[in-house]
């Protein structure tokens, strides 16, 4: 074994662990219940045979459901695997962004010093399965497939990279969509003009097992079509021009200087780019692509950030295109200055980022709280032992959360009849090896299901009621605060219910004559 190949292992072996090993960590500080325990509980209801789209209303991440639920019959039912599967994400994009530098052909060490950034700033901002985060990795690796398949001409490559994008639509609709145009538009100029109708034959290929192969299992699993149309299509659709308000007017303020880091990350790309326009650099086709390719991708996913309602997720972007930009400035300029100044700008963001976004847990909502004031998740579960636990409900006093939490266990402990249960502590249900009933995957008004001014709220109050009648639920119980909701399901029981208190965080409607 020679040096390069030792130095190269070890590296492999050193972002292996690192990249397992930082978000296993991580994923044990701090908790938001609303994202923290949302994959946790429906992986866990798909492992009991609750599918989404029939049981339960979902308008994201069905995918990301299932490879929970497969995480949770390999290893167990726990806090450890739940987070495993986040840590195995994190190393799943770290080592692929490794090779893929590796195979640009930029020196080990810096290919080392790139992916590690990626690691250090990807899942362990969440720590818990996350769809933004799933969803984000399966475009970056089909992205990386796309520039193999380019560049090597292979047809196994055209064949997967639909795969990988029906992957990340199943995970989240946006940006994959847009990736996706985006890779077919650039895929069909590299077809067209370079006459290569085979691979666009084996992308369509692609396309086609990949759509037979979804709707064999929407049949497999008696899920009829239209109610994935309607919950996961139509109705995230009808919210898109809410979300847009928040991106328009383009704001120079929002949109170039909150994301500056990342437009100097892609300067190198974009001034190669156009020195190629004005004939003043010679460059081939596919390096064209590849370039456009991440540029576009780096507009896409701040747009997309723009529009989400979750905390910045994209700062893991910066050390990937930086990786590029040094790619094609050694290849193009060999100025030593450049790759200098792309070396400083990823070191320095990458640690400024952790500090502010990951050890301070600001994704979680947890910026501006006292993460030594937290306790031991053991102190709610004894399966949450370890978890650092402090939420942005109670940050002075987690004990509080945690004793009302038990109040309300104990309660539901106690109730055998069939019941519904709303929280976003969804792990209750787990633990108490209990279905919830719940109708919806998170309680979220507007964003997560329709009000009543939205066009599908007669489809939504005719599932809801349909799952009602059909589990025999008289009692629904609520333990608050809820981060979406004051009011669940009020505007679908109209006046058919009474709202009986049993503590200032929980209370039960018991439903009269609905």
């Amino acid at each position: 074994m020679n040096l390069k190949i030792k130095k190269e292992f070890f590296y492999i072996l050193f972002l292996s662990i690192f990249s397992l090993g930082i978000n296993q960590y991580y994923g044990y500080q701090g908790i938001l219940p609303i994202d923290s325990f949302l994959i946790f509980n429906a992986g866990f209801d798909l492992l009991n045979g609750k599918l989404p789209f029939n049981d339960y209303w979902t308008i994201k991440e069905p995918f990301i459901d299932f490879l929970q639920a497969s995480f949770f019959k390999f290893f167990g039912v726990s806090w450890f695997t739940y987070v495993l599967h986040a840590s195995f994400f994190n190393f799943l994009v770290t080592i692929s962004t490794f090779y893929i530098l590796s195979y640009f052909k930029l020196k080990t060490e810096l290919s080392f010093f790139y992916s590690l950034g990626v690691a250090i700033l990807t899942y362990p901002t969440a720590g818990t399965p996350f769809s933004d985060h799933h969803t984000l990795i399966f475009c970056l690796l089909a992205i990386y497939l796309f520039f193999i398949a380019i560049k090597t001409n292979n047809n196994f490559f055209w064949f997967i990279i639909p795969f990988i994008l029906g992957l990340s639509f199943l995970s989240k609709q946006a940006p994959t969509v847009y990736l996706v145009l985006i890779i077919s538009f650039l895929s069909l100029i590299y077809f067209v003009n370079k006459k290569n109708y085979k691979a666009m034959f084996y992308s369509s290929f692609g396309v086609f097992i990949f759509i037979l192969l979804f709707f064999f299992s929407l049949y497999l699993n008696n899920i009829q079509f239209n109610d994935f149309l309607t919950q996961y299509i139509l109705f995230p659709k009808s919210l898109g021009g809410s979300r847009l308000d928040w991106v328009f007017p383009l704001e120079f303020q929002r949109f170039v200087l909150r994301f500056k880091i990342h437009y100097l990350s892609i300067i190198v790309l974009f001034f190669i780019l156009i020195n190629s326009l004005v004939k003043k650099i010679k460059i081939n086709l596919e390096d064209i692509l590849i370039m456009s390719c991440l540029i576009l991708t780096c507009i896409l996913f701040i747009f997309h950030q723009l529009m989400t309602i979750n905390a910045i997720f994209i700062y893991c972007l910066i050390p990937i295109f930086c990786a590029f930009s040094h790619i094609y400035s050694d290849n193009f300029f060999k100025k030593k200055y450049i790759s200098n100044f792309l070396v400083i700008l990823t070191f320095c963001s990458t640690c400024y980022y952790f500090i502010t976004y990951v050890h301070n847990r600001t994704f979680m909502d947890l910026r501006k709280v006292d993460l030594s004031k937290s306790i031991d998740g053991g102190n709610i579960d004894v399966n949450l032992k370890g978890i650092n636990w402090i939420t942005m409900f109670y940050p002075n006093n987690p004990n509080l959360e945690a004793d009302n939490i038990k109040f309300a266990v104990n309660i539901l402990k106690n109730d055998n009849q069939p019941k519904m249960l709303i929280t976003d502590y969804q792990f209750i249900s787990v633990f108490l090896n209990k279905y919830d009933n719940s109708v919806t995957r998170f309680w979220y008004d507007f964003h997560g299901y329709p009000t009543k001014e939205n066009p599908y709220f007669d489809y939504w109050k005719n599932f809801v009621i349909q799952r009602i009648l059909d589990n025999k639920i008289k009692h629904i119980y609520v333990l608050g605060p809820l981060l979406g909701e004051k009011k669940p399901l009020e505007n679908i029981f109209d006046n058919c219910f009474i709202k009986e208190k049993l503590s200032k965080t929980f209370y039960r409607i018991n439903l009269t004559n609905c």
